[in-house]
Parts: structure tokens; C-alpha cells; sequence
């Protein structure tokens, strides 16, 4: 299983400014916020390697299937990314949502127990989420699922250190509707492209 540093970069490229505006951002702040951030990091670390590993391992299933088929779902999981992180960027957004699920500070103290807090709420909220839909679309369609795996980590580990990094306060300046609404063209760009393969490939 050969790594391929352009499907890694492309992967990375992909995934990193998509996860910026992103409930994973937000929550990775918020836990810095209330506990020690060593911990909070470790823990959100494991938690995107073990979604990162599920998420290539359905889309390397989806290599077995004919290629026009793959395209289409393909192109049906960017649609569907697309659709989240549109709706997210010109509607309301679940910070609230966030801030609420991330337990009181008395209860988490010990460094194993913050980051199986953080491995918690990070785990949950990165489910069925567009990078883990772009990780599956990736790995379909390159057949490099070690590269797109652990590019996708590593942009997922990079916007988590930006969140542990920067803080709460900076985050809240970080113009994530924008973004949010950038990553969704370019994820229905990406739909249609992969639409176009099915029908004309």
C-alpha cells in the first residue's frame, strides 16, 4: 500500500479549510477553554484516527463496485457534504447545541479522563460529517485509502491544534459562515464533477 504524497496534499487541501468553520473547530475550543489542553488534544486526536480508519475502510468497499457506480456515489456523498455545509453556512448552526453537551470542568480532571471526554465529543461530532463523507468520496475514487486516510487526519489533527492553540476568543472571530458557505460550492462543484464521470465516463 504505496503512499501517494498528491493524494495525501489533495486530500489535506480538501479537508482542512472544509473543518475550519466547523463543529469539530468549535468544540475542540471549547474543551481547551474548560480543561488542560494536552489531554483535550490527545483525545481529540484518537478520535479522528478511529473516524478516520471507518471512513476508509467504506470507502475502500466502494472500490469493489463498478467504476460508473462508485462515480455516482461518489458524487452523491459531495452533494450530500455539500448540502450540510451549505445549510450550516446560511442557517443556524447547533453552537449552542455544542457548548451545552460539553460537560461541567469539575467533572473531568484526571488527564485520562479529559480525553476520553474530548475522545467522546469529538467522536460523536465528526460522525457522518463532510470530511468523513469527503474521506469516503476520496478514498473511492483515488483507491489510495493510506494516503487520503492519513491525509484527512492530519487535516483534521491541524484545524484541532488551531483550535487548542488559538482559544475560545480568537476562535469566535474566525469567519466560519464564510467558510462554511466556500466549502459547500466547492464540494457541489466536486458532485458535479463526479455526477459527469458517471454519465459521460
Amino acid at each position: 500500500m504505496a503512499l501517494s504524497p498528491t493524494v495525501l496534499l489533495i486530500t489535506f487541501g480538501l479537508v482542512f479549510p472544509v473543518e475550519l468553520p466547523d463543529k469539530t473547530m468549535l468544540a475542540t475550543v471549547l474543551l481547551a477553554a474548560r480543561y488542560r489542553p494536552v489531554p483535550v488534544f490527545v483525545g481529540v486526536c484518537g478520535a479522528f484516527a478511529v473516524q478516520c480508519v471507518i471512513a476508509v475502510a467504506f470507502g475502500g468497499v466502494l472500490t469493489l463496485l463498478p467504476s460508473r457506480l462508485v462515480a455516482v456515489v461518489v458524487a452523491a456523498l459531495f452533494g450530500i457534504g455539500s448540502f450540510v455545509l451549505l445549510r450550516e453556512g446560511f442557517g443556524g448552526n447547533s453552537d449552542g447545541e455544542l457548548d451545552r453537551t460539553v460537560v461541567d470542568p469539575a467533572v473531568a480532571r484526571s488527564f485520562r479522563r479529559i480525553a476520553l471526554t474530548a475522545f467522546g465529543l469529538l467522536f460523536v461530532a465528526e460522525f457522518g460529517d463532510a470530511s468523513q463523507l469527503a474521506t469516503v468520496a476520496l478514498t473511492a475514487r483515488h483507491e489510495a485509502p493510506l494516503s487520503v486516510g492519513l491525509g484527512a487526519w492530519l487535516a483534521l489533527v491541524s484545524v484541532a491544534a488551531v483550535g487548542v492553540l488559538v482559544g475560545k476568543r480568537a476562535g469566535d472571530r474566525l469567519p466560519r459562515r464564510l467558510l462554511q458557505r466556500i466549502g459547500g460550492l466547492v464540494f457541489a462543484l466536486l458532485a458535479v464533477l463526479a455526477a459527469s464521470e458517471a454519465t459521460f465516463g
